[in-house]
């Protein structure tokens, strides 16, 4: 890369952006190239749905409280950006599924629902009989033939039947995307069911045969939690990531209203009037605002047509002996066919301790899902009260909490449905054939998690570079 200093301009400044402006500007410094990097990001702070607040002592988080440890990319950036000695794992605790108006411990070697030690399932009261029996059918049942994609429902009620799928496994995976277990894509959320099926036969069998010989006794024991996330929330990982961006310029407050291809550059229209030039794009705004970019829309209808879901959290603070809570439990999630409007709930002070001053309680409780979301229009004190009232059919609150946080996150929970990886893959042909030197990243396409997210950016920028040094030549 000679001659004139490329311009790289990253679009939206989530955690996406946030990754790809910093290793790009890592690339660039260890490299030497001729290179600057621009960062533009409509509203007025970095780091999307990532928000965290200080009160009172209490660290509570607006968006997401974590990230998969065993994802490296997440503690890798924790650490890239100076904050590895503040990185903490959750305390262990057990995880509950609300079935009916009754909280059941998750079968001990459950993954992500899926069982791979047999007492736990015979001995729960979550499952039925014929429910158990049903689901010992994975032992003898021949590997599926579907070609191509399938949802996740069917896949785990083929495989389970019924009652695993909606007493434990649409509960917890459907937590993850808040979507419609029936709609969303196996192939585009967990590809390696699909494929422990595929080699072992056996999903049970499977799944036991990929553990770890020390998570395969009956009572495995855990020392440390599988997720991570830094003492100080997770705003000051966005906080020290921009602090790090010297060579960077950062625009907050700005919105790029149309990309235009110009020659072999790029002009964007900003709202702030100006035109801005650029060799290279990465595009990390969701799928929605993207399409709105673009001049010819009307060619990437997939990304305008995308379904997204909107939830709302409901943090509250509580004298910690205001609340009586079964067991050493750090949260449950619901079935869905359970009539509560509340779908998961994290007793946060368990799950992590830090957050909380002594003495204190912080329960955070999560409404909104595919197909269910009116809950998250109303006003602050109506979901409030929604909540409260579920809660207190569980647990036993003998005050009203001291303060609460309610945060809305509108259309916000892009819903990866059957045939959404070959949907995708064609979408990113037509960029790289129409807008050579643009690359989409972000939670719309590729995973949703902090990990995913950073994995995504890192793979743009190295995109990004290759275009430009070849484009040099």
């Amino acid at each position: 890369m000679t001659g004139k200093k490329k311009k790289v301009v990253i679009i939206g400044g989530g955690i996406t952006g946030l990754s790809a402006a910093f290793y790009m500007q890592k690339e660039i410094r260890e490299q030497n190239l001729q290179a600057e990097t621009v960062l533009i990001e409509s509203s007025p702070r970095l780091g999307g749905k990532i928000q965290t607040v200080h009160k009172d002592g209490f660290i509570i988080e607006r968006g997401p409280d974590s990230f998969l440890e065993r994802k490296t990319s997440g503690p890798q950036f924790v650490k890239d950006v100076g904050l590895g000695s503040e990185l903490v794992n959750n305390a262990t605790g057990r995880s509950y599924v609300l079935v009916g108006d009754r909280l059941h411990p998750i079968p001990a070697g459950a993954v992500m629902g899926i069982p791979t030690q047999i007492m736990p399932f015979v001995t729960t009261g979550l499952f039925s009989v014929l429910g158990k029996a049903r689901a010992a059918g994975d032992f003898i049942m021949p590997a599926g033939r579907e070609q191509g994609d399938q949802s996740l429902g069917h896949f785990f009620r083929r495989r389970l039947g019924n009652e695993v799928v909606e007493n434990l496994i649409e509960p917890l995976l459907s937590g993850i995307y808040a979507g419609d277990i029936d709609k969303l894509s196996l192939l585009s959320t967990f590809p390696q069911f699909h494929k422990v099926e595929q080699d072992h036969r056996s999903l049970i069998l499977g799944m036991k045969k990929g553990l770890p010989a020390s998570n395969q006794k009956h009572e495995p024991s855990r020392k440390k939690g599988i997720f991570q996330t830094v003492k100080g929330g997770l705003q000051s990982l966005v906080d020290a990531a921009e602090s790090k961006l010297t060579d960077t310029r950062i625009l907050k407050g700005i919105k790029v209203e149309a990309i235009e291809k110009s020659g072999a550059q790029y002009s964007l229209k900003l709202s702030s009037g100006e035109r801005m030039e650029a060799d290279a794009l990465i595009v990390t705004t969701p799928h929605q605002h993207t399409a709105g970019m673009l001049p010819d829309k009307e060619n990437f209808q997939y990304m305008q047509e995308m379904p997204s879901t909107s939830v709302a959290t409901v943090a509250m603070a509580f004298p910690e002996d205001a609340v009586s809570i079964e067991g050493n439990g750090t949260g449950f999630v619901i079935s869905r066919n359970g009539d509560y409007t509340i779908t998961a709930c994290t007793w946060t002070h368990r799950k992590w301790p830090h957050t909380v001053p002594k003495g204190k309680a912080l329960i955070r409780a999560y409404v909104g899902k595919a197909g269910d979301q009116a809950i998250v229009e109303q006003p602050d004190h109506e979901i409030i009260s929604a909540v409260l009232e579920d809660l207190n059919k569980i647990m036993k609150l003998d005050q009203k909490p001291d303060f609460t946080v309610v945060s809305r996150w509108k259309q916000a929970m892009p819903q990866y449905n059957v045939g959404h990886q070959e949907e995708v893959h064609k979408m990113k042909e037509k960029i790289m054939n129409n807008y050579p030197g643009m690359f989409l990243a972000g939670a719309s396409y590729a995973g949703v998690g902090i990990p995913d997210c950073i994995d995504q950016g890192k793979s743009a920028v190295s995109h990004a570079l290759d275009y430009l040094k070849k484009a040099t030549l």
